[in-house]
């Protein structure tokens, strides 16, 4: 959930099933604003608390990427 306005553009959110503000996801599954190409973020600057609050590296991280390798196979 988008808690605080770090002017994210708005074609990258979504609202969620409770009227939340979230970031958009397409068909894949994977966020909107995700260069897929080089699976960097394109809105780094401007990303939202969740995605500065997600450390990389860390376990979540780790986890999410497992699925990256075969994602674009």
């Amino acid at each position: 959930m988008l808690i605080t306005d770090t002017g994210v553009p708005e074609r990258y959110i979504d609202t969620d099933e409770w009227g939340g503000e979230v970031m958009l996801r397409l068909d894949d599954g994977w966020c909107a604003a995700l260069d897929r190409n080089t699976m960097m973020c394109t809105i780094y600057e401007k990303r939202p608390l969740i995605c500065r609050e997600f450390e990389a590296g860390a376990e979540d991280c780790l986890t999410e990427r497992k699925g990256i390798a075969t994602a674009y196979l």
